[in-house]
């Protein structure tokens, strides 16, 4: 169980006075930087023939995943198997406002399918209410059913719509509940990554815990700004782009 009381005591300290930042990543040169990208495709009107082209690219640049909806992930599966490159699935996608329980399930099946990353969106209404209970065994039943197959859990917290001490609290609980990253943004909501954002993520959550940031993130100053600021995993529609950017 969350000691909520340890939470809350954590979050009133980081907001008087943050933790000092980790030491700087050290950030990657030319096609390296394909290794730090989840090469995305989420919206609602993407296509089998989209998902396929974004496997064939992410084979050909070894980018780190591909990020689809859950139900391409059989499809991303098969295109992948052997390549190296992860499939990355999205649950209770992008709302977040799925039972803990019903996320738990979408996470296991999507597994099951072949997804070996997922990004789940947090209880975004439970966080602004201080329903930090309610927040912790969201996050936890999703990171125990993905833990059970040795599957790693970004907890997408979409900071658009959080203040300061939110933001505080959802990382610490997601730090608490056992996830592999935190995560700014959907890439739905009204904005995208920003590097205060993510400079505040690293701070709170420390060197252990990754860090993505996603949304927005459309060329190779924004990608590197995000790695100089903490995070080690971005997610981008538009990591063609930035290699290109990268490889000149």
């Amino acid at each position: 169980m969350i000691d909520l009381q340890d939470i809350l005591a954590q979050t009133d300290a980081f907001l008087q006075e943050l933790p000092p930042a980790p030491p700087a990543l050290v950030l990657p040169a030319g096609a390296a930087l394909a290794g730090w990208i989840d090469h995305t495709a989420l919206k609602a009107e993407t296509t089998a023939q989209q998902v396929m082209k974004l496997c064939q690219e992410a084979r050909q640049h070894n980018f780190a995943t591909v990020c689809v909806n859950p139900g391409y992930v059989p499809l991303a599966a098969g295109v992948l198997r052997g390549s190296g490159v992860g499939v990355c699935s999205v649950i209770s996608f992008p709302l977040g406002a799925h039972l803990p329980s019903f996320k738990a399930v979408e996470a296991g099946m999507a597994i099951e399918a072949g997804a070996t990353e997922i990004d789940m969106v947090v209880n975004i209404g439970a966080l602004k209410a201080d329903a930090l209970e309610l927040v912790y065994e969201d996050v936890k039943a999703v990171v125990d059913a993905s833990h059970a197959h040795d599957v790693h859990v970004k907890v997408i917290l979409e900071m658009c719509y959080l203040d300061q001490r939110q933001k505080i609290a959802g990382c610490l609980i997601s730090k608490a509940a056992g996830a592999d990253f935190v995560k700014t943004s959907t890439g739905f909501g009204p904005s995208g990554a920003t590097v205060e954002d993510v400079a505040l993520m690293r701070r709170v959550v420390g060197p252990h815990v990754g860090v993505k940031a996603a949304g927005g993130i459309r060329t190779l100053a924004d990608a590197l700004a995000m790695i100089r600021a903490g995070a080690n995993r971005l997610g981008a529609s538009a990591g063609i782009s930035i290699l290109q950017e990268a490889a000149q």
